[in-house]
């Protein structure tokens, strides 16, 4: 009986059945990235608001006031006469006497009294100028409420977090294409439900449960993608990257042509209900077929995928090995019982937390420089792009661990070097910055690829999911870690970023090279890679 890897080689390691699998999975990249990053644009600072006083509203309505004009009379001359007034946070602890004339509305203050008019502190009358522009003035998230901000992209990262674990068992126990179809009409429909949320607590909720979904739908299809092409072909796991950086790279101009947040939120979740005609046109892995004892399912798979390829199958096969492993449902000691497995989950645990850390830390570094978001945004993503060509041209000549390690250390120097530079040229640490983020996107890159290859077919999808669970805890940590840091001297998150990254990239050195080797079937296959 013939191996899978020796059917798949005769039916065609990466032919045009595989490629047309791997372009339409990989559209899901695009729908993650613009889900993982939408918390930008969704919520933006609102532009000018202001704290309405009591009775404002009312003498607004009788005088038939716009809103520039009612701050124009109710908020700027007490603001005038009271300069530690700052009509955002705070009002005038007064109450406007409606019965004003409408010319002449301020005649009751005057400068000399409304600096010495008390202060109070503004809890939900807020008035802005583009009320529906983001969630931070649809749901009053500004002043104290700030923090919320923050709050809803870690509640989202939580999401990911609980669908690595929950959807990646799912994916190893249920099969790969259920768990992606599921996944998408979950993102789809929750996505949904977040655009028209009547409160924050309804938006949190099914924010979170969009993240799940979103993670399920990401790492899935990658799977997917790699479990249907030959060892020489497992590159495509780093180009179904770029459409992750593609999807980086539209969604500023989907934020800037769409003005509310509602339409930019609706505009990256329906796209997922598409990716339910999938069902008709992507199979279920046939390596995990093989692993559930499915040898005819799979069989059938793969005769459909020589016969899309122009190949032909020997009409003699009519069974495939895969192992002799015994089937269960996979737990996280399956993943450290053995040595060199427990060697390479702690180590691609560490390196996932590491890469989501500084990655997402120099990112917002970045951006604190300010300039046009729409822009910036899409240089951004741009710089992204590199990382994957210099993937490509490397990691099939030199292997994986190499620029896995290299690129690390290349981070480290580069958020050391940074981190001393002078502060009288900008430009010199923007661009060793930008180094050390295009260092780090590549060993996030890679990170992919090699995690998949160092777990067997039984236990690939959850240990992959598992693994990049901390990517998603490293996401949560990184704007803490970024501003406290900061606020005690602003290099001191690139110091701990350099010290991270450097023992990743000794770390990294450890593991095993999987250059050209066959995905590993079993546990055994694993503890004999060297």
């Amino acid at each position: 009986m013939p191996s899978f890897d020796e059917v798949l080689k005769e039916a065609g390691e990466f032919g045009r059945f595989q490629k047309r699998v791997f372009f339409l999975v990989s559209q899901t990249g695009i729908t993650f990235s613009s889900l993982f990053a939408s918390v930008v644009f969704l919520g933006r600072a609102p532009g000018n608001f202001w704290c309405r006083i009591p009775g404002a509203a009312e003498l607004s309505e009788r005088c038939g006031w716009t809103l520039e004009e009612e701050r124009n009379f109710t908020v700027l001359p007490l603001q005038l006469g009271n300069e530690s007034f700052s009509g955002e946070c705070e009002r005038l602890d007064v109450t406007w006497n409606t019965s004003v004339s409408c010319s002449s509305p301020l005649s009751r203050y005057g400068n000399l009294s409304t600096g010495n008019l008390p202060l109070a502190i503004c809890h939900d009358n807020w008035v802005y100028e583009q009320p529906h522009s983001s969630i931070t003035s649809e749901y009053n998230l500004v002043c104290d409420n700030a923090w919320m901000l923050d709050l809803s992209q870690a509640i989202l990262n939580l999401g990911f977090l609980t669908g690595a674990f929950i959807l990646g068992y799912a994916a190893d126990r249920y099969g790969r294409i259920l768990i992606y179809l599921l996944s998408c009409l979950g993102v789809g429909i929750c996505g949904t439900i977040v655009a028209f949320a009547p409160n924050f607590t309804v938006f949190l909720i099914f924010r979170f449960l969009q993240g799940m979904f979103g993670k399920g739908t990401w790492m899935t299809g990658y799977v997917i993608v790699t479990e249907i092409v030959g060892s020489d072909q497992r590159i495509v796991g780093i180009v179904i990257q770029m459409f992750f950086t593609l999807g980086i790279i539209i969604l500023p101009g989907i934020a800037y042509l769409i003005p509310t947040w509602q339409g930019i939120q609706l505009a990256i979740s329906l796209p997922n209900f598409l990716f339910l005609l999938y069902y008709w046109v992507v199979p279920e892995s046939p390596r995990w077929l093989l692993t559930r004892k499915k040898g005819e399912k799979a069989l059938k798979i793969m005769r459909n995928i020589a016969k899309h390829n122009g190949k032909f199958l020997s009409p003699h096969y009519s069974e495939i090995t895969i192992s002799n492993e015994q089937v269960s449902n996979p737990s996280f000691l399956d993943l450290v019982r053995t040595p060199q497995m427990r060697r390479n989950t702690l180590i691609l645990m560490y390196a996932w937390f590491t890469s989501a850390l500084i990655y997402q830390g120099l990112v917002m570094r970045l951006g604190i420089i300010g300039g046009n978001l729409y822009l910036d945004f899409f240089i951004s993503g741009a710089v992204e792009l590199p990382a994957a060509l210099l993937i490509i041209v490397t990691i099939d000549r030199i292997g994986r661990c190499l620029p896995f390690a290299m690129s690390n250390i290349v981070a480290s120097i580069a958020c050391l070097i940074t981190a001393f530079l002078p502060e009288d040229i900008p430009w010199l640490k923007t661009t060793v910055a930008t180094l050390g983020r295009l260092s780090i996107t590549i060993a996030f890159e890679v990170v992919y690829l090699v995690n998949s290859e160092l777990y067997p077919t039984t236990l690939r999808n959850f240990g992959v999911s598992l693994c990049s669970s901390l990517c998603d805890l490293g996401g949560i940590i990184a704007p803490f870690l970024l501003f406290r840091l900061a606020a005690i001297w602003l290099e001191l998150p690139l110091i701990i970023f350099s010290i991270l990254a450097a023992v990743c990239g000794l770390l990294v050195l450890l593991l095993p090279e999987t250059k050209g080797i066959p995905l590993p079937e079993t546990v055994e296959d694993v503890e004999q890679l060297t």
